[in-house]
């Protein structure tokens, strides 16, 4: 394995003579294990290794252990050690994210600032191919282009650090293998097994499903498809890049000739366009924009209220304008997930294990054994009511929303999830009293998440 990585690293120019690398360690396998073959090939890469280590503060005494594990094993092979660390729950909260989400990007940030205070020219993560097989897995699954098949890259700037991912040519086996046979011990993140979790789910349900009944080598099929991806994209990046330069201005590009394009790159261009005015748009809107672009609409709509227009042989976004809310309808299974356009929200319902949900915050748990297979997701309506958790009383969600201080231009469209015509959930507002998990039993989570970050 020791050469595996390190014709990996020479392939990728991920490391060079001289770097200060951190190695990102939590003290799971993965991590120790990058930690331990760094240090065997650190000679002959001739760089100085230092460890770094983010405390997400999710398991209370167990996250403790976990520092001090790999506090341990800094000191061990004498190597500077930094920890950081930061409420993750509690970002998630108030930041409206999944825990995963949130604990990304804290980590991230944490390492941007360790490597520019510290002076290291890269931190190191453990991602392994296991890891690049359950993300192109997860971004499939959500509806994800080329770009989100491409799954994990080797080198990347998160938040103004460099990372490089030197494990991403190994499984997660090898890497257990290679520390049994160094006598390297680990520790072990119970959340892990936790089906609550999306990610856990796709790893412990449905690639063991697709590799028992369909394809044996379906872990590799991914990661040849998503290396295949990542080389694709570099090339229409540069293709886009190119095209823009040459017919966009600040706020509108020419769309002379763009009928003569491919079809590809007609789409990559306005989406491309689109992303420069901060617009992230589905395949309905690329597609929207294409056809305003080749002049069959004159103008459509985009998110936030933004219009496109074709005029004079431009394609234009013009000003927010004022819409009247679209009401919606749609059903929820539990578990998962269902996407509403018109918020570009994904609504997810998730299973928390009766071990775990004693973790999270009183009021945001909906009790499983009340709640059928699915709910009904829709918008607010004038007149809706209900009693959220630890409130003695019902009451009417407009007085809710003033006490929540939800802006007046929100509500109308604003997300409450009904079981047998009751309100059980109202985003950003206590679960519903009488359905409120106490305790006892496995319980439901749900939760509204921005799609390109759900």
């Amino acid at each position: 394995m020791r050469n595996k990585v390190l014709r990996y690293i020479r392939d990728h120019r991920l490391i060079h003579a001289g770097d200060r690398v951190a190695v990102a360690v939590s003290g799971g396998a993965d991590s120790v294990a990058l930690l331990r073959v760094l240090l065997e090939l650190r000679s002959e890469l001739g760089v100085v290794l230092a460890v770094a280590h983010f405390n997400h503060q999710l398991r209370g005494e167990q996250s403790v252990a976990d520092e001090a594990f790999v506090a341990e094993l800094a000191k061990e092979y004498s190597l500077e050690f930094f920890a950081g660390g930061a409420d993750v729950r509690g970002y998630a909260s108030g930041s409206k994210l999944g825990i995963e989400a949130a604990g990304r990007r804290l980590r991230y940030q944490w390492f941007a600032r360790l490597a520019n205070e510290q002076g290291f020219n890269s931190v190191a993560t453990a991602h392994t191919s296991d890891d690049q097989t359950e993300t192109v897995l997860l971004k499939f699954l959500r509806g994800a282009g080329t770009r989100g098949l491409a799954g994990i890259y080797p080198v990347v700037n998160r938040d103004g650090a460099h990372i490089v991912r030197p494990l991403l040519c190994v499984s997660r086996g090898e890497l257990e293998v290679y520390l049994a046979a160094l006598g390297q011990t680990w520790r072990e993140d119970e959340s892990n097994l936790d089906r609550h979790f999306l990610r856990n789910r796709v790893r412990h349900d449905l690639l063991p499903l697709l590799e028992g009944g369909y394809n044996p080598n379906f872990r590799q099929v991914v990661n040849v498809f998503a290396d295949v991806a990542r080389a694709e994209e570099k090339y229409w990046e540069k293709l886009v890049d190119e095209h823009l330069v040459r017919h966009a201005g600040t706020r509108q590009l020419s769309v002379e000739g763009f009928v003569e394009l491919p079809l590809a790159l007609q789409r990559r261009v306005v989406k491309g366009f689109a992303e420069r005015h901060g617009f992230a748009l589905d395949f309905e809107h690329i597609e929207r924009l294409r056809a305003c672009a080749l002049g069959r609409l004159r103008k459509t709509g985009l998110p936030g209220g933004r219009i496109a227009t074709n005029a004079a042989g431009w394609l234009k976004f013009g000003a927010p304008q004022r819409q009247a809310p679209e009401a919606y309808e749609h059903v929820l299974p539990v578990p998962g997930e269902v996407f509403i356009p018109e918020l570009a929200l994904c609504v997810r319902a998730t299973i928390v294990a009766e071990a775990f949900a004693h973790e999270l915050p009183q009021g945001t748990l909906l009790k499983l054994d009340l709640i059928e297979q699915h709910l009904v997701v829709r918008n607010w309506k004038h007149g809706d009511r209900y009693r959220p958790a630890r409130r003695r009383s019902e009451e009417k969600l407009k007085k809710l929303f003033v006490e929540k201080r939800i802006p007046a231009a929100e509500r109308a469209t604003w997300s409450v999830a009904l079981h047998e015509e009751k309100i059980v959930w109202v985003r950003d507002l206590p679960v519903a009293s009488a359905y409120e998990w106490r305790g006892a039993g496995d319980a439901v989570k749900i939760e509204a998440i921005p799609r390109d970050q759900a």
